[in-house]
C-alpha cells in the first residue's frame, strides 16, 4: 500500500523538494487505475495537476488516459518526453502514463520536474512481452523515491501475474493491444510457453 509522504508545515516557505513515484507491473495489473486514483486525490486536495501520455498510445482515446475498466482523466498527448517540460507550467503534480513508450529522455525530464519541487507520478510496464526490462522503466525505478508494483491475475491458473504474455506472433517490442493481443500470466505459466 502506498502512503503519501508527510511534509513539515514549517518548511512551506522554502521550495518544497519534489519526488518521483513509479507505478509498475504487467498489463491488466491496474497501473493506470492507480495513477488515476492518485491524480484524483491530488485534485481533491486542490493541487494543480497536469497529466501526460505518449501520443503513440491511441488505444482508448487520443488524449485522455483510460484504464482497462474505463476510468479516465484528461491528459495531454506528447510525441516526446522533452515536450512535457514546456507544458507543465506551475502545476504541483505531474502524472505520466505508459512511460515505457518514451525514450531515455524521460529520465532527465522526471529528474528535472522533481528538482523543481513537483510530485512526479509515473506509470508503465516494467517488462516487455519477452519478460525483459522495458525502456526507461528500470532506470526510473532506480531513481524513484517510491515504487509500487501492482499485479494482475494469471488467466491460465489464477495465481499472481506479473508478465504480459503476447498471444500473437509479432516480434516488435511495441505492439499496442488489449486482450486481443495480450494476457496476464504468472511466472510458471509464462515460462511454459
Amino acid at each position: 500500500m502506498f502512503i503519501e509522504p508527510y511534509h513539515n508545515q514549517n518548511h512551506q516557505q522554502e521550495q518544497k523538494a519534489g519526488w518521483i513515484e513509479v507505478i509498475c507491473g504487467s498489463m491488466f495489473s491496474g497501473k493506470t487505475e492507480e495513477l488515476i486514483r492518485r491524480i484524483k486525490r491530488a485534485n481533491i486536495a486542490k493541487q494543480r495537476v497536469k497529466i501526460f501520455k505518449p501520443s503513440v498510445d491511441t488505444r482508448y482515446h487520443a488524449n485522455d488516459i483510460v484504464s482497462h475498466n474505463a476510468s479516465s482523466v484528461e491528459a495531454i498527448a506528447v510525441p516526446d518526453a522533452q515536450q512535457i517540460l514546456s507544458l507543465v507550467g506551475d502545476c504541483a503534480v505531474v502524472g505520466i502514463d505508459e512511460a515505457q513508450f518514451f525514450d531515455a529522455s524521460i529520465i532527465a525530464v522526471a529528474n528535472q520536474l522533481a528538482k523543481q519541487g513537483k510530485r512526479v507520478i509515473i506509470a508503465g510496464l516494467d517488462m516487455d512481452f519477452m519478460g525483459n526490462p522495458f525502456g526507461a522503466m528500470p532506470h526510473l525505478m532506480a531513481i524513484a523515491e517510491y515504487i509500487t508494483k501492482v499485479h494482475a491475475v494469471c488467466v491460465v491458473c489464477g495465481d499472481v501475474a506479473n508478465y504480459s504474455y503476447r498471444k500473437t506472433a509479432v516480434q516488435a517490442q511495441v505492439l499496442l493491444g488489449e486482450t486481443d493481443a495480450y494476457e496476464a500470466r504468472c511466472r510458471r505459466c509464462f515460462d511454459q510457453t
